[in-house]
């Protein structure tokens, strides 16, 4: 593989920037609807850690607010701020979205996710001089977006060179019919990613020994050059998460099972996995039943029930989120060799499944609600405040078998409401609050003393635990 730009290589580089920059453009439509681009906030995490905000719903609409940034976090370090309207994560443009399904793309996007978002005063003033139809979160459509391709060199190397402007910017050259080429890398591609790790902090130096270390396989984060056109007039990052793949080593399984007489055919099994991390793995798959037939392979890591994610569940309640899908299920599984790249890529391997394939169902919907719909806090405190909004939690028993709350009746006021919530557990992910008043059980209302009993009694039977809430504090959280 040859790194030293050659002459003719550095001058077809510099003929299409300056063609590029010479050219005139029309102003994208976005420019025309909306007085204020989005914002793009790209958001990373470490394992187990979280992104750092935390959402709410404003009442009678689908605006979700950003309504708190921890200290210190990737948030708070990539300008998210406390008021900001999220209109897009990812490739997905989110305005129209339930609050459950915006935290389930975010929770689904792995170590890293791309916001877009507006702060209120600007979306507030859009909506009022265009209406709510107004474009206001650019995308990119299938084929205009990064590329991630797979790399595995041949008798020619990875067929391809390097040119470069100054640190940081590196454009690829391609060997006609090389591996590269193959492996889907555009033409005239400007190279973004390496092996998962950015480039603009590189040397042309640096970056030859990284491509030197990767071996007989790399794989590279790339943009067509009509694609960071595109990014550059709406305003967007070319970010990892936009990615497709091409030319993939492995992708994520999506397997369809529908329980026989002798059940599903596969054991599940909490242990530690890749970097010491615990995991649900899928053990002892019986031949000829329908876990088999399905494709699954004893090893496979459990990523997503229905196609929700469960990375970071704990065991008791990713088995009842199977269980509550009933005797039809969709499991999202990646084997040792896909574990092993999604994790050196730093992106999530439900980004690159397709969505047809694992519809999410009204239990997976349902049961990923920890979101809360409120009011949102007036501006001016001595304004008569609106009613109470209320909200949907369902949840599923922890380790211990328990849900993490304690209950607490009073005659006066509020009947029934929630008088702790255990650090962690069920209830706590699920946002219950201290102070909560529980409005309805598995969609009766309370309404009376019995309801204590009757709801220590529903506790026993088959999870989820559905509860409408109506907070008794200002505010509240759907931490991200």
């Amino acid at each position: 593989m040859d790194l030293v730009p050659t002459l003719g290589a550095r001058l077809l580089i510099q003929l299409w920037r300056q063609l590029q920059v010479s050219r005139r453009r029309l102003p994208s439509p976005y420019v025309w609807l909306c007085p204020e681009r989005p914002r793009f906030c790209l958001l990373s995490k470490e394992e187990g850690g979280s992104f750092g905000f935390h959402l709410q719903q404003e009442l009678g609409g689908a605006r979700h607010v950003v309504c708190r940034v921890e200290p210190g976090t990737s948030a708070q370090r990539q300008g998210l701020r406390e008021g900001d309207r999220i209109l897009g994560v990812n490739r997905h443009a989110v305005e129209q979205e339930a609050l459950e399904a915006v935290a389930r793309l975010i929770r689904a996007s792995g170590p890293r996710v791309l916001l877009a978002v507006v702060a209120g005063p600007a979306l507030d003033t859009a909506r009022a001089q265009q209406g709510d139809g107004a474009l206001l979160c650019p995308t990119l459509g299938p084929g205009v977006r990064p590329r991630l391709c797979h790399i595995v060199r041949d008798e020619g190397g990875f067929g391809f060179s390097v040119t470069h402007e100054h640190q940081g910017s590196f454009w690829l050259v391609l060997s006609p019919g090389g591996a590269a080429e193959r492996a889907g890398v555009p033409p005239g591609a400007r190279l973004l990613e390496v092996n998962g790790v950015g480039v603009e902090t590189l040397t042309h130096s640096q970056l030859s020994r990284r491509l030197w270390q990767s071996g007989e396989q790399v794989t590279l984060l790339v943009a067509a050059p009509e694609v960071e056109e595109q990014c550059r007039q709406r305003g967007m990052p070319l970010a990892a998460p936009l990615a497709e793949g091409w030319a993939l080593p492995t992708r994520p399984r999506c397997l369809h099972l529908e329980k026989g007489p002798q059940g599903f055919g596969f054991l599940l099994r909490e242990e530690k996995g890749l970097g010491g991390h615990l995991g649900q793995f899928l053990w002892e798959v019986d031949p000829g039943l329908p876990a088999d037939k399905a494709g699954m392979q004893a090893g496979d890591r459990l990523v997503a029930v229905a196609g929700e994610s469960v990375e970071g569940l704990g065991h008791e309640e990713t088995v009842s989120r199977i269980r509550a899908q009933g005797s039809r299920v969709a499991l999202t599984v990646v084997d040792p060799k896909a574990d092993r790249f999604f994790r050196m890529v730093r992106l999530s391997p439900l980004l690159f499944l397709e969505s047809a394939e694992a519809p999410a169902s009204p239990q997976s919907t349902r049961s990923a609600s920890g979101a809360e719909t409120e009011d949102p806090p007036g501006a001016d405190t001595a304004l008569p405040r609106a009613p109470r909004g209320s909200r949907q939690c369902c949840l599923y028993p922890g380790p211990g078998g328990g849900y993490g709350f304690r209950l607490s009746y009073v005659a006066s006021g509020p009947r029934l409401s929630i008088s702790q919530v255990t650090p962690g557990g069920s209830a706590a992910r699920a946002g219950l609050q201290q102070g909560d008043e529980i409005l309805e059980v598995n969609g009766r209302p309370v309404d009376g003393e019995d309801d204590v009993d009757r709801l220590h009694q529903l506790a026993e039977a088959e999870p989820p635990l559905c509860l409408k809430l109506g907070a008794r504090s200002p505010r509240g959280w759907s931490g991200l």
